[in-house]
C-alpha cells in the first residue's frame, strides 16, 4: 500500500465522522427552529383554552424569538469559553424542559415561561455554524454551511406542517408541545453521541451587563410596537417605552465598546465583510416572520371575516408544505450553486423571489392555489437566501472570528423576525371588523406589503454589497 493510499484510508474515517458532526447539528437546528413556529396555527386554540385576547397570546411567539435574541450572542459566547459542544447540549435540555412544561401549562403565564426557556435553544445556529467550521475542510465548509443554515428555515417551516398534523387528530395544544419535547431529545442525543469540540475553550469574561442592557431594550421596543394599536401611538406609554428602548440601547452600545469581552462585537456590525450579511440578515428574518405569522392566521380565517378560507389547523400547516418541502430541495444544492455564483448573488435571488411572493399574496389571495402559488415561491425564496446567508455572513472574515460573525448575524435575523411578530400582531389587531376581534382583509394586505417590502430591501441590500465586494 502506498503512502498516499493509507493517507487515504486515514482520512476516510474523519470524514465520516465530521459530516456526522454536521448532520447532528443540522437537526439540532431543526429541532430548536421548530418551535418558533409551531405554535402559530395554535393561536386560536390557545386563546379559547387560555382564555385570553390574540395580541396577549401572540406574545407566546414574540417571548421566543426575543429571548433568542438575547440567547444567541450570550450563549455563543459561553460555548467559545466552555465548548460549543457542551453549550448546544444545554440549550436542547432547556427545549425539551420548556416543551415539557408547555404541555401542562394552564395559563399564559405558565405557557410565556415555557416559551421562554424554549427560546434559549435559538442559540443553536451558531454553535452549530462554529462547529461545522472547525470540522470541515475550506473544500466543503460551503456545503456544511449552506445544510446547517438551511434548516433554520426548514424547521420554521416544519413547525407549521407538524403542527398542522397533530392538530388535526387531537384537541388542544399539549400533543404539539409533547412531540417538540420528542424531536428535541431524540436530536440532543444524536448529537451527545456524535459531536466532539475541535476549538480549544478560551478563558474570557462573560457580559452580563451586556445581556440585560440589551433584553431590556428589546423588550421595551416590542412592548412599545405591540401595544401600540391599544394604547395608541401617541400615548404616553408607548412614548415612555420606545423612549426607554432608545436610552437601554444606547446604554449598551457604551457598554459593548467599552468590554473587553463585549457580548456582541459592535466593529462586527459595521465590518466591511458583514455588514451585507448584517442587514440582509434582519431584512429576511422580518420578511420570512412576518409571512409565517400572517399565513396560517389568514387561510383559518372564519366564515364572518369574508376572506381566507375557514382553515383547520391541519389545512394551514398543508398549505405551507411547498415552502418546507422546496426550502429542503433548494438546500441541497446549496453547495452546488456557492461553486457558481456568490453568496450575496443567491441572497438577493432568494430575497427577490421571497418578495415576490408576498407581492403575489397581498394582491392574489382569493383561491387555493393563490395561496399555494405564494408558499411555493416562498420556500424557494427562502431555502435559497436562508442556505447562502450563513456563508455570506463568515465567508469575509478570519477564520477565529466565524463564530461572532455568525452570532451577529443570527441575532440581527431575530431581531428582525421579533419586530416583525409584533408589528403584525398590532396590525391584525388594530384594525378589525366592526364589533369583532377579527382583523380585516385589509390588515393582512398590510402585513404581507410589510413583509415584502422587507424581503425586497434584502435583495437590494444584497445586490450593493455584492457590487461592492466585486469592486474590492
Amino acid at each position: 500500500m502506498t503512502s498516499a493510499q493509507m493517507q487515504e484510508k486515514k482520512t476516510q474515517p474523519a470524514a465520516r465522522t465530521a459530516w456526522s458532526s454536521v448532520i447532528s447539528v443540522a437537526a439540532v437546528a431543526a429541532a430548536a427552529s421548530i418551535q418558533q413556529s409551531a405554535v402559530l396555527p395554535l393561536l386560536g386554540r390557545l386563546q379559547a383554552a387560555l382564555a385570553a385576547p390574540l395580541v396577549t397570546v401572540a406574545w407566546a411567539f414574540t417571548i421566543s424569538l426575543l429571548v433568542g435574541a438575547v440567547a444567541t450572542p450570550l450563549l455563543g459566547r459561553m460555548g467559545d469559553m466552555y465548548g460549543r459542544r457542551r453549550v448546544l447540549l444545554f440549550t436542547m435540555v432547556a427545549l425539551v424542559a420548556g416543551s415539557v412544561l408547555g404541555a401542562y401549562a394552564t395559563t399564559v403565564s405558565t405557557l410565556i415561561a415555557a416559551r421562554i426557556l424554549q427560546g434559549i435553544s435559538m442559540a443553536t445556529l451558531p454553535l452549530a455554524i462554529g462547529i461545522v467550521r472547525d470540522a470541515l475542510p475550506p473544500a466543503k465548509l460551503a456545503t456544511g454551511l449552506g445544510i446547517v443554515s438551511a434548516t433554520g428555515g426548514i424547521g420554521v417551516g416544519g413547525g407549521l406542517v407538524l403542527a398542522g398534523v397533530i392538530a388535526g387528530h387531537t384537541t388542544g395544544y399539549r400533543a404539539v408541545f409533547w412531540a417538540i419535547a420528542a424531536i428535541a431529545a431524540i436530536t440532543a442525543l444524536f448529537a451527545a453521541l456524535t459531536v466532539r469540540d475541535q476549538a480549544v475553550p478560551r478563558r474570557e469574561r462573560l457580559d452580563l451587563p451586556g445581556a440585560v442592557l440589551l433584553g431590556g431594550a428589546l423588550v421595551c421596543l416590542l412592548l412599545a410596537i405591540g401595544k401600540a394599536s391599544s394604547w395608541g401611538w401617541t400615548s404616553a406609554s408607548v412614548l415612555g417605552l420606545a423612549a426607554g428602548a432608545i436610552v437601554l440601547a444606547i446604554g449598551w452600545l457604551l457598554v459593548e465598546r467599552r468590554s473587553a469581552a463585549p457580548l456582541v462585537d459592535i466593529r462586527m456590525l459595521t465590518h466591511r465583510g458583514t455588514v451585507g450579511a448584517s442587514v440582509c440578515g434582519f431584512l429576511i428574518g422580518f420578511a420570512l416572520y412576518g409571512g409565517f405569522t400572517l399565513i396560517p392566521n389568514f387561510v383559518q380565517a372564519p366564515p364572518q371575516a369574508e376572506y381566507g378560507f375557514s382553515a383547520s389547523v391541519l389545512q394551514a400547516g398543508l398549505f405551507l408544505l411547498p415552502t418546507t418541502l422546496l426550502m429542503i430541495a433548494v438546500s441541497t444544492q446549496a453547495g452546488r450553486l456557492m461553486r457558481r455564483y456568490s453568496a450575496s448573488a443567491l441572497v438577493a435571488a432568494g430575497s427577490a423571489l421571497t418578495a415576490l411572493s408576498c407581492l403575489w399574496i397581498t394582491l392574489a389571495h382569493e383561491h387555493r392555489h393563490d395561496i399555494y402559488i405564494t408558499t411555493t415561491v416562498l420556500g424557494i425564496g427562502i431555502g435559497l437566501a436562508f442556505a447562502a446567508l450563513g456563508t455570506m455572513a463568515v465567508e469575509h472574515v478570519d477564520p477565529g472570528q466565524t463564530a461572532i460573525a455568525s452570532a451577529v448575524n443570527s441575532l440581527l435575523r431575530l431581531v428582525g423576525g421579533a419586530i416583525a411578530a409584533a408589528a403584525t400582531a398590532a396590525v391584525l389587531a388594530g384594525d378589525t371588523i366592526a364589533s369583532t376581534t377579527i382583523p380585516t382583509e385589509h390588515a393582512y394586505q398590510v402585513g404581507f406589503a410589510m413583509a415584502g417590502a422587507g424581503a425586497a430591501l434584502a435583495a437590494i441590500a444584497a445586490l450593493v454589497y455584492s457590487r461592492r465586494q466585486r469592486e474590492r
